[in-house]
């Protein structure tokens, strides 16, 4: 008769813990690319985004609920990223295609922003973005390939990134 209770007890325990956990982790949040206006200013260095050349990006943090915090590059987005306070509250990250978009600040399009956890970025290349040095990024890593063998650089998955790949 013990040996039912504690099975009973155990089920019990189970049921109440998965009732009580967070399922954040199951419920993936997609949130979609928030319109670059001309006068949205990057939200690390504050300067307006749309009067410069290169990819951009979009940080949506936990506790912000729909709020977007924007870049001017993909560099000051990493930047801002990879602060351990930042890292571990952001829910997404969006970056430009750059094999669908032109590299110029009067090309900008919305469309072309992906999930930046799945992109793949060239460093080091010749190609500049609002603060100088700046991080192409693509969808498809032969994109990035055959970008870094153009332009220069090397290519990097997203969690390869760090601040070293910066400068």
């Amino acid at each position: 008769m013990s040996a039912i209770f504690k099975i009973f007890g155990a089920l019990f325990c189970l049921l109440i813990i998965s009732a009580c956990s967070d399922n954040s982790a199951q419920q993936e949040v997609i949130h979609k690319a928030v319109a670059m206006e001309s006068s949205d200013e990057c939200h690390l260095c504050g300067m307006l985004i749309t009067n410069f050349d290169g990819p951009k990006g979009e940080v949506f943090r936990k506790e912000q609920g729909e709020n977007v915090f924007k870049f001017c590059s993909t560099r000051d987005m990493f930047s801002y990223y990879l602060d351990p306070e930042n890292t571990r509250n952001v829910s997404q990250i969006l970056v430009h295609d750059m094999s669908k978009m032109p590299w110029g600040s009067d090309s900008i399009d919305d469309k072309y922003f992906i999930d930046a956890k799945k992109a793949w970025f060239v460093t080091g290349s010749e190609k500049t973005g609002a603060m100088g040095k700046t991080l192409a990024s693509f969808s498809l890593q032969s994109d990035a390939q055959a970008f870094a063998e153009e332009f220069g650089g090397k290519v990097l998955s997203f969690k390869d990134v760090n601040q070293d790949s910066l400068w």
